[in-house]
């Protein structure tokens, strides 16, 4: 079957799920593939050097045919610019982008806005293509529990939008069953959704036991509880400083590390510099070839979500990670992450935005002999390769692909 593969995000732009590898192996798999997208511009708002906006550019990255229309390029807390950027790629897709691609016999929308399923549902329309609907974002709900848009009109806009979207697609892909609750309750049809839990970065799927590693961030030698990704509004990690805070004379042992960035970061490191939380130490990002080096130094592994009705129904991405990674995790999020947590028997969880049950949580794992932990890390490894990892995902979604495309 001839795919076409319509997102926002692709490659060189960084963690995009079900981008270049899954359309490197659509390919090896005897499918031909397209990407229609933007210009790389994620996430600082400008565009990559070595690229520069046109009407539109193909270039082939590795085997995979990618073509570029124009967008503009925000990044920003700016709802209006915001909303600009993911309505322009909508546009721009349309026109000149579905007049670039060969004509495929179905499209995948990797849905972060909504606003990108306005090409597919033309296709649809005009030319009898149909479309797979990948939620990756709830939208509406995302948008205005963010409170970026602030005006009441908008709200039946896009609710308008939304359904009008999920109507049209011939199947609907979701990464949790709280999000297809959701949708169902919305008049969906049940079994017009899929439940297909996402997978980790593939080259964080390689298991690095009984290897050395260098330390250069001096994790050795301490109880690390490691929380790696995005400090922002969404994860809330005042918490989890909070926590490490309560515990820092009772555990000395224990050092709570935080890798990454995000625009939460400057005042959690201002409030740990002021109260002197001296158990407390962050590490600037990455690159995600470091990331499972810092993992594998870890004891415990934390994740954590405000406390918000959006985050209990989905599943935090650094989940997968985890699992993938084998340690114990502390999971400081309510609904289908902390079931998926104790069904994989992987860990233990507690109450988002609550430091004093996630300073509990850490006594409990800190307090576990060895072999105890060690049997959490074996049952995440397991039940990731079992479940959760790529070839179980991908294959998956080339079934409802090929079943859409009429076989």
């Amino acid at each position: 079957m001839n795919i076409l593969m319509l997102t926002q995000l692709f490659q060189p732009e960084p963690n995009h799920l079900k981008g270049l590898y899954l359309a490197k192996d659509l390919i090896g798999r005897g499918h031909g593939v397209e990407v229609l997208t933007g210009f790389p511009n994620y996430p600082g708002g400008r565009v990559y050097k070595g690229y520069r906006q046109k009407w539109r550019m193909r270039e082939m990255i590795d085997v995979v045919p990618v073509i570029r229309v124009p967008l503009f390029t925000d990044h920003s807390s700016s709802a209006l610019r915001r909303m600009l950027c993911y309505f322009s790629l909508a546009f721009t897709a349309c026109v000149p982008g579905i007049l670039l691609v060969k004509k495929p016999d179905v499209v995948h929308v990797y849905q972060g806005p909504a606003t990108l399923v306005l090409p597919a549902i033309l296709m649809k329309v005009f030319f009898g293509v149909p479309y797979v609907l990948d939620v990756q974002d709830l939208w509406p709900e995302s948008v205005l529990g963010s409170g970026m848009l602030r005006f009441k009109f908008f709200d039946s806009i896009l609710h308008f939008w939304c359904d009008l979207t999920y109507r049209f697609a011939t199947q609907i892909v979701v990464l949790s069953p709280g999000y297809k609750q959701a949708i169902t309750l919305r008049g969906v049809p049940e079994n017009k959704i899929k439940v297909i839990y996402n997978w980790c970065d593939v080259s964080q799927e390689i298991t690095t036991d009984n290897q050395e590693y260098s330390d250069p961030f001096d994790l050795n030698g301490r109880f690390n509880v490691i929380y790696a990704g995005n400090f922002g509004g969404v994860q809330a990690l005042e918490s989890v400083i909070r926590a490490a805070a309560m515990l820092k004379l009772e555990l000395p042992d224990v050092r709570f590390v935080f890798v990454g960035d995000g625009v939460d970061g400057d005042r959690l490191k201002k409030i740990v510099d002021v109260e002197n939380i001296d158990n407390v130490r962050f590490i600037p990002r990455q690159p995600v070839e470091r990331i499972r080096t810092i993992l594998d130094k870890s004891d415990v592994l934390i994740i954590h979500l405000r406390n918000d009705p959006l985050c209990r129904i989905g599943i935090p991405q650094k989940t997968q990670a985890y699992l993938a990674a084998g340690k114990p995790i502390i999971m400081a999020v309510n609904g289908d992450a902390a079931d998926l947590l104790n069904k994989a028997k992987a860990g233990v969880t507690c109450e988002q935005e609550n430091p004093v049950s996630i300073a509990d949580a850490v006594r409990k794992l800190y307090r576990m002999c060895p072999e105890e932990r060690a049997v959490m890390a074996l049952n995440g490894r397991r039940f990731y390769a079992e479940n959760l990892c790529y070839s179980v995902g991908s294959s998956k979604l080339e079934k409802i692909l090929l079943t859409v495309a009429g076989g």
